[in-house]
């Protein structure tokens, strides 16, 4: 690879972070979907069910569908009203009298489109495809409903087309509602009466249609009901609420009727039913991820071929030992657990259908009213179609791999798939059947278990392929940063034809192995990026050598110390960043550590910089309140109104005192005014925050709205996208008249994303704004004033600068010029004890002075600091608000103010447009720290992407496939977050230079040294230092 330029560096990070974050899906999580299967079914003896019902309760909780609930039905002033009853008395009576239930045990993704399809096609997708399940995208793989003789469903367009379309050619018919009707303003519960009427409809109609008549009346049918009013209702209202309480009271009464029609039309006691649910529902409001509540679904099946309850007089019947259960009143009836994908397995049985091929359920036989003959065979049924896909695996991989090593379960002849089919059917002869089914169980956990050797086949090679792709990468930006941003890239790379012959070999040799073993072609790239980066590493080893000579000279040993001491702080700094994806809390420790950060530098450089030291460690004392406060909010319109109040206030203060702030003690306001510029300035300005203002009462107006259940009004869904789109796009015209001190810059950008964090918010989002931009304002300011002190001044620094003066924002000026040596000096003693962050003062400044190349600076070790606070914003900046771990900590309810109707993609991108608001702050203060520092652009964002991959190298080996469903969903989650953020860090210093792109300072306006040539308060850059009317005035006072 060439010397890449800085946009070059960013386009390689993001193509490479983009390619290897979806490596966890090749490793850990392929799809289990194969081709060329035999199909079986029980054959032996006749189907228990000429026909099946499926109802699904789309985000129904197992517990919320059994507990006992004060009746939400009843006003509230009545005197009964707080005494509980069940809310599904119906399916309570078929679990206490009728039928078998149990715990239905989803996985992750808890999402609409895997849940059904491990409900009816009996396979668990990989976790990609719940991207698919936002859109058409038919199931292109063996269903129940594929194997039935034909299959009426009703509900979501978002669900039902997937299976018809995939399906046989007119053997699934659907009716779905529009897609405006899933409107989370509205009552929820006119979806399921939607599906209720039309089932209705369909018996109804049967009675004057002979042909419908006849239709009905076969064998093999399925009937599919999705009720998707829960799954609206517990987003919109939360599952502990009345609303969805009082859905669940819907449902059951709808599925009592619609069993009673069927049970009409037929009469015949041929009927299976099954009622169960997708998914369970947060607390929140939200699924998606590992958590119980997300996991746990209802299960109750009656009707013909179902198993009567088993129930105990005394104590607890067996199911119940994990407590989970002990306020639902069936303590004396067995519980029957069973995976979501068993479900398929189990209507195929009831209805007589041949197993779908890719199913890897196994069928629940404690569900089953048959001798133990009949679960003997079925079971050993279920065996050979579980085994028939590991054949056909087991048939592709030694095609295509060197040297293939058989499972070891079925390795030698006498363990061999035949043999033991063989003894199962020969016990089943010998009327053997809890042995056969034994066996039959047992040949089904090796079948299954011999799967997942095949899919996990290639692991060791793959990962280590992108452990090199990860740490090459890592070289490579450290790499980078040393030759570019030391050395001035005047190190010649030296590219040995030896370098070349072994890079080119080992690629050659790795895309050899590849295409043997037809490969995807997302391996070709884990393969070719550690080549290229090790390759461009060993390239430029001079550099680094070079480099560590520069970065270290003139250093004691003493300072040596200092330094091990710091990289092992700051590797376990980095370590507790791990830790806080776990634990939220770590970020309170780590900001009330971070107010006593100015007392390393001394008590002197303190009191020199009170009103900002005090600054810092209050805004920190604020942050660290925030990852106290629950992840899981509720909506307050009262903290969201105090959040925005704090937003405008900080407009209105700054447009009042905008003059004082910018302007430079030795300076009259009336210098630094152009009145042009000003009038237009301060216009916009004032619209912006007025733009805020208005967010605030839409908010309120749409808040009020919504919790009435009034629907939206379309007024002010209209004007909360105005003041949203205008809102991001009224900075632009401050390019008319630009007035660029820096303050004024960011002044605009914290308004510009302050409508966002009010209307887009639920709770306490906005204080949290507030709070991270006055603490990052500090830092910029505190590390200027550390770098001015105590690692050179500007003039130090500078080629074009003489001896500057420092800032003087409102705070007390610095000893940091060449001319303050005798106080340098006195502090140079009392650094060597209490700066541990700091070198000695005098080495410091030789160090500074080495390092500097033109009108910018070189990078230096203490800049690691500035990387490490930079990664720490960003990690708080995810984990003050919310627990980005979990899918679930994302609240819908903001999103409904402007998009009512469910869009997954729309309501999804702005709540990504609420999670990169603050990014946009934290880049846009590093990139005018970088500026500040005399720092060349990117210079540090390539020290933060590399660090940054530690964490993500850390979260791929955590990545797990196995454990509780949580621990997989959070491993998942956690390895994407920080493989996204580092994509984030190279978007953000892309941002960061729009937002930073000729912005000045107080000492480069008055002494004209900014290379920008851009103007501050609408006059040329330096217009002050060369001013005759100023220099007059300030010679009459």
């Amino acid at each position: 690879m060439a010397r890449l330029g800085r946009v070059g560096f960013l386009g390689v990070a993001v193509v490479f972070h983009l390619i290897y974050v979806y490596s966890i899906f090749d490793i850990y999580f392929v799809s289990p979907i194969v081709r060329g299967m035999r199909a079986y079914r029980v054959e032996d003896h006749e189907a228990p069910a000429k026909r099946l019902v499926l109802y699904v309760g789309d985000g129904l909780r197992a517990d919320k569908a059994f507990q006992f609930f004060p009746d939400p039905s009843r006003p509230a002033n009545e005197s009964a009203s707080q005494d509980v009853v069940p809310m599904a008395p119906f399916l309570r009576s078929r679990v206490l009298e009728h039928g078998t239930f149990g715990v239905s045990h989803t996985r992750v993704p808890t999402e609409s489109r895997p849940g059904h399809v491990a409900l009816i096609a009996g396979l668990y997708e990989d976790v990609a495809a719940v991207t698919t399940g936002w859109k058409l995208n038919p199931v292109n793989f063996d269903s129940v409903f594929n194997r039935s003789r034909h299959t009426w469903s009703w509900g979501s367009p978002d669900i039902l087309p997937m299976f018809s379309t995939g399906a046989v050619p007119g053997r699934v018919e659907d009716a779905t509602y529009g897609h405006e009707f899933e409107d989370f303003s509205k009552d929820a519960t006119e979806l399921d009466y939607w599906v209720f009427d039309r089932v209705k409809k369909l018996f109804k109609d049967a009675e004057t249609d002979p042909e419908l008549n006849n239709k009905l009346r076969q064998d093999k049918l399925v009937f599919f009901l999705h009720l998707l009013g829960l799954d609206t209702t517990g987003h919109a209202y939360r599952p502990y609420s009345q609303e969805y309480l009082r859905n669940i009271q819907i449902v059951d009464k709808g599925v009592q009727e619609i069993t009673e029609v069927i049970n009409n039309f037929y009469d015949d006691d041929e009927t299976a039913f099954v009622f169960t649910a997708d998914h369970g529902m947060s607390d929140w409001g939200s699924h998606g991820d590992g958590h119980p509540d997300n996991t746990r679904t209802p299960l109750i099946a009656w009707g013909s071929g179902v198993a009567k309850p088993q129930t105990v007089n005394q104590g607890k019947a067996p199911g119940h030992e994990d407590g989970f259960s002990s306020d639902w009143r069936f303590d004396h009836v067995q519980r029957h657990d069973v995976a979501q994908a068993d479900v398929a397995a189990l209507m195929a049985y009831l209805a007589g259908l041949e197993f779908p091929v890719n199913s890897v359920g196994e069928l629940p036989l404690s569900f089953l009213d048959a001798s133990d003959e009949e679960k003997a065979k079925a079971l050993l049924v279920n065996a050979k179609e579980i085994l028939e896909m590991y054949h056909v695996k087991e048939r592709e991989k030694m095609a295509t791999v060197l040297r293939y090593k058989p499972y070891s379960g079925f390795a030698d002849a006498e363990h061999s798939v035949e043999n033991r089919i063989a003894s199962i059917e020969q016990l089943i002869r010998r009327r053997e059947y809890q042995k056969a089914i034994d066996q039959s169980d047992e040949l089904i956990q090796l079948g299954l278990a011999g799967l997942r050797y095949l899919q996990t086949y290639a692991w060791l090679f793959l990962r280590t392929l992108v452990t090199a792709g990860y740490l090459g990468w890592i070289a490579f930006a450290f790499t980078t940063a040393v030759d570019v941003h030391i050395l001035d890239g005047k190190v010649d790379v030296q590219r040995t034809p030896g370098l070349i012959i072994t890079s080119v070999s080992i690629l050659v040799g790795l895309y050899s192995l590849l295409v043997f073993q037809a490969s995807p072609v997302t391996y070709y790239a884990y393969a070719l990026f550690p080549v290229l980066f090790w390759e461009e590493v060993f390239a430029r080893r001079q550099a680094l050598i070079q480099g560590k000579n520069k970065l270290f000279a003139n250093f004691s040993k003493g300072e040596i110390t200092k330094l091990a001491a710091n990289v092992l702080g700051y590797l376990a700094l980095l370590e507790v960043m791990v830790q806080s994806y776990y634990h939220r809390e770590i970020y309170t420790i780590l900001y009330l550590v971070a107010t006593a950060w100015p007392l390393l530098y001394g008590t002197d450089f303190v009191k020199s910089n009170g009103l900002l030291c005090t600054t810092w460690a209050l805004s920190c004392a604020s942050m660290s309140i925030f990852t106290l406060l629950p992840a899981n909010k509720v909506e307050s319109s009262g903290l969201i109104l105090l959040g925005g109040f704090l937003i405008l206030l900080i407009g209105v203060l700054y447009i009042a005192l905008e003059k004082s702030l910018l302007v430079q003690s030795s300076t009259s306001k009336e210098d630094l005014e152009a009145a042009e510029a000003d009038y237009v300035s301060r216009l916009i300005l004032g619209a912006q925050v007025g733009l805020v203002a208005l967010a605030m009462l839409v908010t309120r107006s749409s808040v009020a709205s919504l919790q009435a259940k009034t629907g939206l009004p379309l007024g002010t869904q209209i004007l909360g996208w105005i003041t949203l789109v205008t809102s991001l796009i009224l900075p632009f015209a401050h390019a008319l008249r630009p007035r660029n001190h820096y303050l004024h810059r960011l002044a605009i950008i914290f308004l510009a994303f302050g409508p966002v964090f009010i209307i887009l918010t639920i709770s306490y989002e906005g204080l949290f704004y507030f709070a991270i931009a006055i603490t990052l304002v500090s830092w910029v300011r505190l590390e200027h004033r550390i770098h001015q002190r105590f690692g050179g001044s500007s003039a130090d620094t500078t080629t074009t600068a003489a001896k500057t003066s420092p800032s003087t924002l409102g705070d007390s000026t610095h000893a940091a010029s060449n001319g303050d040596a005798s106080h340098a000096n006195g502090l140079n003693k009392k650094l060597d004890i209490t700066t541990p962050l700091a070198p000695a003062l005098d080495a410091a400044q030789q160090r500074e002075k080495a390092a500097h190349t033109g009108d910018y600076r070189s990078l230096t070790l203490s800049d690691a600091r500035i990387c490490l606070f930079f990664l720490f914003f960003l990690q708080s900046g995810f984990y003050s608000t919310g627990n980005i771990a979990s899918v679930s900590s994302f609240s819908l309810d903001a999103v409904y103010r402007l998009i009512p109707v469910f869009d997954p993609f729309s309501q999804g991108a702005l709540l990504v447009l609420k999670l990169l608001a603050p990014f946009a702050l934290i880049s846009a203060n590093l990139g005018i720290l970088t500026r500040r520092l005399k720092l060349r652009g990117g210079s540090l964002f390539a020290i933060v992407m590399g660090i940054g991959d530690y964490l993500t190298l850390r979260f791929f080996w955590e990545v797990r496939d196995e454990g509780s469903w949580l621990e997989i969903g959070e491993s998942i989650s956690m390895f994407i977050i920080a493989s996204v953020l580092c994509i984030f860090v190279a978007g953000l210093e892309a941002l960061s230079e729009v937002f930073v792109r000729g912005v000045e300072f107080d000492d480069e306006v008055v002494k004209g040294t900014n290379p920008s040539n851009g103007t501050l308060n609408g006059k040329p850059n330096g217009v002050v230092a060369a001013s005759p009317t100023a220099a007059k005035k300030r010679k009459n006072k």
